[in-house]
């Protein structure tokens, strides 16, 4: 929802988003040819043309910021304001025709991220944040759950391969068997559920930053707490995620110790 008390700059993230997923529904769903990128991801058109689409926008109304996209490359990177951009994350869903894609766009200041957009075109649904001004969904503010022990808590998780390979997997496992629920939404799915209440704890171990720079403010400002799973502060270098309503960080990071 643009208004006048958005900033500029979420005014411009949130016009882009829009935008994007109007081109990125031109192609779902009518099986688009694929290539393979040199990591081994794919990409489509939709990837490409939705990310232009979002640049030509955000560089038009701010000339002076840098650019940092999925597809299109770094530019700019010493700029003061730099956006960042995944035009299509969970592109592996989206190929196979599976609703768990969203376009992800971010504002880093000075290194910190200030603004995050996350628009899933699919479900027709868009959550965003500005530092100070709290977490919405949909137009609607929103807030994290309050559960307060392990044993209430429902944890989703995802992209677990690197946890999986350290020694702290079996302490995953002594993590899972005293919560409350488990579940494997992933992809922007258990951080918007996250940030309005709906489950608790997301932990994941292989992602990008462009994948989360934009949820990391999300759910920030619905009240939680966002950190890698060694419990230090996200930058651009960040590959895991514990992400919790607050509460239950502390516990989790304790129970896990990732790393160790």
């Amino acid at each position: 929802m643009q208004t006048t008390e958005n900033s500029n700059e979420l005014n411009a993230a949130l016009d882009a988003a829009r935008a994007a997923a109007d081109v990125i529904r031109g192609f779902y769903q009518r099986n688009v040819k694929i290539e393979v990128k040199a990591d081994k991801t794919p990409v489509t058109e939709a990837d490409v043309r939705s990310e232009e689409t979002i640049r030509e926008l955000l560089t038009k109304r701010f000339p002076g910021y840098g650019f940092y996209g999925e597809e299109t490359g770094k530019s700019d990177m010493n700029a003061e304001s730099i956006w960042l951009v995944d035009p299509i994350d969970g592109t592996k869903s989206f190929v196979r025709e599976c609703p768990f894609f969203s376009t992800q766009i971010a504002l880093m200041r000075a290194g910190k991220f200030v603004l995050g957009v996350s628009m899933a075109p699919a479900y027709d649904e868009v959550a965003w944040a500005e530092r100070g001004r709290g977490a919405f969904l949909n137009g609607r503010r929103i807030h994290v759950g309050r559960a307060a022990t392990l044993d209430a808590a429902i944890v989703s998780t995802g992209n677990l391969k690197t946890l999986a390979a350290s020694p702290a997997w079996a302490r995953f496992g002594g993590l899972i068997g005293g919560i409350n629920r488990i579940r494997g939404y992933g992809d922007f799915v258990h951080y918007h559920l996250l940030a309005r209440g709906a489950l608790d704890v997301v932990i994941e171990s292989d992602v990008n930053i462009l994948d989360i720079a934009a949820l990391t403010v999300i759910v920030e400002e619905a009240g939680g707490t966002f950190t890698d799973l060694k419990g230090e502060a996200v930058d651009l270098a960040t590959t895991t995620v514990l992400a919790t309503n607050g509460p239950l960080h502390r516990p989790v990071l304790e129970t896990l110790r990732f790393g160790s």
